[in-house]
């Protein structure tokens, strides 16, 4: 019985090991930053929550039922990736990956993918989306059909726009970020050519 529990703890030990090393910040970054980089998830979660019991409609096929979850799956793990910009693996490359661990990562490798994400998103969900929604047609240009869930009255509306309002804010945030890891990082790198 002993043995048993203390395999529990040692699992949940590790567990909150690789917790908080995925989100211990490095010591750099302030705390206004961290906070950013911490409500991104959060920003991506009502969206993804929303649209889960969407799984249970009747009539969907069997491929919908698995992009619904994969979706929100895919949202969060690239919300999460906001964290590295704060994080140690984002400036080291962990000790799981083989030949790279312990290597720091190139500026780069993660603000180019960071810059891009930021601008494709800001123009999706911060611009695109309200602006097609106002004037009642999908991003493609079509009208939107009047079953569309931010075209009826009430709560099933006000929920809609609740749960996909906070998406406005993943672009611009991601924007910052990025630009507070570019600073930090090169702020580093000069800093070592000049000493």
């Amino acid at each position: 019985m002993s043995r048993t529990v203390a395999r529990s703890q040692w699992g949940i030990g590790r567990i909150r090991t690789a917790w908080k090393t995925a989100h211990e910040p490095v010591p750099r970054v302030s705390v206004r930053t961290r906070r950013l980089a911490y409500a991104v998830p959060l920003v991506v979660l009502p969206s993804s929550v929303w649209r889960l019991p969407a799984m249970f409609d009747s009539g969907i096929s069997a491929g919908e039922r698995l992009y619904i979850p994969m979706l929100s799956l895919v949202s969060e793990l690239l919300a999460f990736t906001a964290i590295g910009l704060i994080a140690r693996w984002g400036e080291m490359f962990p000790r799981w990956l083989p030949k790279l661990r312990g290597r720091s990562v190139p500026v780069w490798v993660a603000v180019v993918p960071a810059a891009v994400g930021a601008t494709v998103l800001t123009a999706v969900f911060s611009l695109l989306s309200p602006l097609t929604t106002f004037m009642g047609k999908t991003i493609r240009g079509d009208a939107l059909p009047p079953d569309a869930p931010g075209q009826g009255t009430g709560l099933a509306s006000l929920w809609f726009y609740s749960c996909y309002a906070p998406l406005v804010l993943w672009g611009p945030l991601l924007a910052v970020l990025t630009v507070a890891y570019w600073r930090r990082r090169r702020g580093g790198r000069v800093a070592a050519a000049a000493g």
